[in-house]
């Protein structure tokens, strides 16, 4: 299939007021031209708060729509005639899908179904030339593919998908539907799986901001078990980078594994924290704040180890992550301590009064 040359002019992405969604649209805001419509319903997981940095650009504009709702979707595909659909909507807390799952179905897989009804609608519609250019990308996790072994390879684009959370499992379902989309149609789609992302932005129930924020007001740090399950750490603006390169380059119909090639134990990815805590804040009362940590029971069917094979996107399309994992957890560590008080809204608004949960993916 054909690659791009150029950039999209105009981009429609759902999940926009979310953290990588959030990231993506800032990075594209800054590094092209293009004009953003930004598809957000505001669950827990997308806030106002977010949206605050672009509301001066006038290259962006927010809508809030569910993206269940085909025909709203359609309508909006029609008066903005996007180049290009960046798919980031979803449901993705994995202790929140086994409590209630019947946000993720909705939103990951009931969602997805209808963003494809209404997109490919739309794209038949198009010139010949225009449509030859449009691309859908499909944002999508390791997840699906469930868990290794320790000295098992890393996830390769081919793995079966053997998902072990209702979370994964309306991931999966959800590549499936934008693959099969492809195969029987020639939607000209593109699938992304990515690993554990961190940064700016990020929401509060996640491992590292939460740590952060708990070790900050003293309070008992929990990691499920004895924190030996293994993640592969991306730093949120190598991914977005990474989006933006296989939206732009990516071959029709492939799919693209991104990782930070960065395992921790989640154990060690704790103590880091804690360490970095101790260095920047060396006046805080909870100096060593690896005290506080508190070992608590696992979670049901939590998968031991996640890696991604990133070879493919690294040959094929030149990208591979900048930030080791040290350096992106001190910028993320300075950036949540510089903006509590956009915790302290995005916790207030939309948690509203939750107890934050714990995710650790």
């Amino acid at each position: 299939m054909t690659i791009n040359e150029k950039w999209p002019a105009r981009i429609l992405v759902t999940g926009g007021a979310g953290f990588i969604g959030s990231n993506l649209i800032r990075y594209l805001l800054d590094s092209t031209e293009a004009t953003i419509v930004n598809v957000d319903r505001l669950t827990f997981a997308g806030s106002v708060h977010t949206l605050d940095q672009f509301r001066e650009n006038a290259r962006h504009r927010h809508v809030r729509l569910d993206i269940a709702d085909s025909d709203q979707i359609g309508r909006l595909l029609g008066e903005f005639q996007p180049d290009a659909v960046v798919h980031l909507a979803a449901e993705s807390h994995v202790d929140r899908s086994i409590d209630e799952p019947e946000a993720f179905i909705h939103s990951n897989i009931v969602g997805t179904y209808s963003m494809l009804i209404a997109t490919r609608r739309y794209w038949r519609e198009l010139a010949p030339g225009i449509r030859d250019s449009f691309r859908f990308l499909h944002v999508s996790t390791d997840e699906v593919h469930g868990s290794l072994n320790p000295d098992d390879p890393a996830f390769a684009e081919g793995d079966p998908y053997r998902p072990s959370s209702p979370y994964a499992a309306s991931k999966a379902s959800s590549d499936h539907l934008v693959r099969a989309w492809h195969h029987t149609y020639g939607f000209p789609a593109l699938i992304t799986n990515c690993s554990n992302n961190y940064g700016p932005y990020q929401f509060p129930e996640k491992l590292i901001p939460l740590m952060i924020a708990k070790a900050m007001a003293g309070e008992r740090l929990p990691v499920y078990g004895r924190g030996l399950n293994v993640r592969d750490w991306l730093y949120v603006e190598d991914h977005v980078r990474a989006l933006a390169t296989v939206l732009k380059s990516g071959r029709i119909g492939d799919s693209y594994n991104i990782g930070g090639n960065c395992e921790r134990q989640n154990i060690e990815v704790v103590r880091d924290i804690c360490a970095l805590l101790d260095e920047i804040r060396t006046d805080s009362p909870q100096v060593p704040h690896a005290r506080l940590i508190d070992h608590v029971t696992d979670r049901p069917g939590h998968d031991l180890r996640y890696a991604m094979n990133t070879n493919k996107i690294t040959t094929e399309l030149g990208w591979r992550p900048q930030e080791s994992f040290a350096t992106g957890l001190r910028k993320t560590v300075n950036w949540f301590l510089d903006n509590s008080e956009w915790c302290r809204n995005v916790m207030a608004g939309t948690y509203r009064g939750e107890r934050l949960g714990l995710e650790q993916r």
